[in-house]
């Protein structure tokens, strides 16, 4: 186990002892703007940005990653591209521009820049006019894996696009969604070092919430169609959460204990977190798991993404998808009153009202906090690290040693593969369950699809 600095420099007195940052403290894990601790670490990651396919709808889009304005694009021929927001010839703004075949041209003058930054026209300058060949608009490294579009703000060389699991897995479906967020990014991250939350907020308040509408009875009347129950039997006994690290990031659970109400005095394994910005829900060999992608837009502001992956069984070939569907998780109704008895939508709400920038240096936490803590001690050691020149977690930069996929979460393949008979049974078992009336994928695009995929499972299972 890698060694976590003591965090004494931010720590003002001991967790479940009136636990808070300093001011300095806050401001580092906080604030994300170019030259910041926090903003060089991240600008060390490949970020998912956008879907593929809503690029492809709008061919060019302006968006904002780490506090800078950039315009995304892609080009006629089906190149990527990322570059600042203003043309450097009069400053109009490029989310004007118009793609060409191998570039992005200027509204205003017709200036075409590559993807790399280079101008290849000045369509009315003189062809013996050399200027285009020193004329260069910053951009930024883009590609595309899982049917997201990925970038890199940080310095040269460029670090490999690593492949974690749910993007590249063979056999699966995929769908996307997507949010934006009025807070800081550390707010909805620091909900993985929570699993007491689930409890609450997914668990009693969800509870509560269908009560006033009356909805209860009829949500919750087959105990296996809803998570509802199994949110709330999940504060019984609690004990202790744990954390330590991994290779990837972190581990982290729920001590239980008998004398306290549990079954039986036990370890219960929480979602995993790939380090920096990754919450991998869902086990290796489950039907479906997802990873909650927090993308800091800048200081107040987040890119929340749900990434949905079902993989199916060797027995059972899915059609390859002609692109990953996404849509816009909803987190308000039609009459602009917020949605509570969604999942997502839940966690959303909470994060917001925690305010802009929640502020640590006011907070108590108490001792099932611990892997909170231990995720700020982890980001405070990275940040150091970089400062000092070095390479984070998870910056690989050897093809040799780069796997065709990289399992970020526990893999145990003695009897995790979903491949194998574990697997099968899982997905049958999620089949019959209706998964996703009450959980993140309810609104998901690709529902029919796998619902379909699970029916087509659930028969195989049947004929055999």
């Amino acid at each position: 186990m890698a060694r976590l600095i003591p965090y004494s420099s931010g720590l003002s007195k001991t967790i479940g002892e009136g636990y808070m940052l300093t001011a300095e403290a806050q401001e580092r894990l906080t604030k994300v703007g170019p030259g910041t601790p926090m903003g060089e670490l991240m600008r060390r990651y490949w970020m998912p940005v956008r879907p593929l396919a809503q690029l492809k709808e709008n061919d060019v889009m302006p968006i904002r990653i780490l506090g800078e304005d950039l315009v995304l694009f892609i080009t006629k021929n089906g190149q990527l591209g990322l570059v600042g927001e203003r043309c450097p010839h009069r400053m109009t703004l490029m989310k004007y521009g118009i793609p060409d075949e191998d570039g992005l041209r200027c509204c205003y003058h017709g200036w075409n820049f590559a993807p790399d930054g280079q101008c290849l026209d000045m369509p009315l300058e003189s062809p013996s006019n050399k200027l285009k060949d020193q004329v260069k608009i910053a951009s930024y490294p883009v590609r595309e894996m899982g049917g997201l579009v990925w970038a890199y703000m940080g310095p040269q060389p460029v670090p490999l696009l690593a492949p974690w699991d749910l993007f590249v897995m063979p056999n699966a479906i995929r769908q996307i969604g997507i949010s934006f967020l009025e807070c800081n990014w550390l707010q909805c991250h620091e909900n993985t070092g929570d699993p007491a939350h689930s409890v609450y907020l997914h668990g009693h308040t969800f509870k509560y919430i269908l009560q006033k509408k009356g909805e209860l009875g009829e949500r919750t009347k087959d105990r296996r169609m809803s998570t509802l129950h199994s949110r709330i039997d999940m504060g019984r006994g609690i004990e202790s959460l744990y954390a330590h690290e991994t290779q990837y990031g972190m581990e982290k659970g729920i001590n239980y204990s008998k004398s306290l109400g549990a079954d039986k005095d036990r370890q219960s394994r929480h979602s995993t977190v790939i380090f920096p910005f990754y919450t991998q829900t869902g086990g290796p060999g489950q039907v479906r798991q997802e990873f909650q992608i927090r993308v800091p837009i800048d200081d107040t502001n987040t890119y929340h993404i749900a990434y949905g992956c079902y993989m199916a069984p060797e027995a059972v070939l899915i059609d390859q998808q002609d692109s990953v569907p996404y849509y816009d998780i909803p987190i308000f109704d039609e009459n602009g009153e917020p949605i509570w008895d969604f999942v997502l939508a839940q966690d959303a709400h909470a994060w917001v009202s925690q305010g802009a920038i929640y502020d640590r240096t006011s907070e108590q936490l108490g001792r099932t906090d611990l892997p909170i803590v231990f995720m700020r001690r982890q980001f405070e050691e990275q940040m150091r690290i970089v400062e000092d020149g070095g390479d984070p977690k998870n910056v690989f930069r050897d093809p040799g040693n780069m796997p065709d996929l990289i399992h970020g979460g526990i893999w145990d393949e003695s009897n995790s593969s979903v491949t194998g008979a574990g697997g099968i049974a899982n997905f049958r078992s999620a089949y019959h369950k209706g998964y996703g009336i009450d959980d993140a994928d309810r609104y998901g695009p690709a529902m029919p699809d796998i619902i379909d995929l699970m029916q087509r499972v659930d028969d195989y299972i049947t004929a055999q």
